[in-house]
């Protein structure tokens, strides 16, 4: 139950965050070239992180993620898994059906999808183009701090930098299975992971993360 806890707070505090900086970072470009935007996003990614590095926030050092789950391992068809593994995998399928509701089969959905289609077109149709977008960005973010807790019960050593490479390779899953398909960005993760796992153990491990790379290319 704490890891419940723990993961619904997390995603309500980086809906905040998430919404925060769409007001104070993004909202002034929303007219200015996409270029901007991105270059927006990289300063904002590492002003981030190399704020939190501060002693004043969480310093650079690791630090120990505390165990949230009870141990256990289970053996399926000579594959071994533990509890986590088992909590993160169904953890992840409840919030992908849970993200394809909203945005398939909700009032609010439909405005979203209206908006990245003809921002223009939504605006005359009465939707508030500021409001969806706020509500887009905290939606986000709520699922990347969801990640970023699930990561951590996968890997219980944390610090500020450590989501850098699981955010590159988010991305090359979601142009993998299509930017804005949302099973299809589930699916090229699934097949990166897969990718992954077969490299990590034949003699090319240590080129693990160029061939994920090479998979965007």
């Amino acid at each position: 139950g704490g890891w419940v806890a723990v993961m619904a707070t997390t995603m309500v505090v980086c809906a905040i965050i998430g919404i925060v900086i769409e007001l104070l970072a993004y909202r002034p470009l929303r007219n200015r070239p996409k270029l901007t935007v991105l270059i927006t996003a990289i300063g904002v990614s590492l002003l981030i992180e190399y704020t939190c590095q501060h002693k004043a926030f969480f310093g650079a050092s690791q630090k120990a993620f505390p165990k949230l789950l009870p141990a256990g391992n289970f053996t399926m068809g000579g594959l071994s898994f533990n509890t986590t593994q088992f909590v993160v995998l169904g953890v992840t399928l409840v919030l992908l059906a849970a993200l394809t509701f909203i945005v398939k089969r909700t009032r609010i959905g439909m405005a979203m999808r209206a908006v990245s289609h003809n921002s223009a077109a939504a605006s005359l149709m009465g939707i508030s183009n500021s409001f969806i977008i706020s509500f887009t960005f905290g939606l986000g973010s709520a699922l990347a701090g969801a990640g970023g807790i699930l990561y951590a019960l996968n890997y219980p050593s944390i610090d500020p930098l450590m989501g850098v490479m699981p955010g590159l390779k988010a991305f090359v899953a979601a142009v993998l299975g299509g930017i804005g398909n949302i099973p299809g960005a589930a699916l090229g993760g699934l097949l990166l992971g897969t990718v992954e796992t077969f490299v990590n153990g034949s003699q090319w491990s240590t080129y693990k993360d160029a061939i994920a790379f090479a998979i965007l290319i």
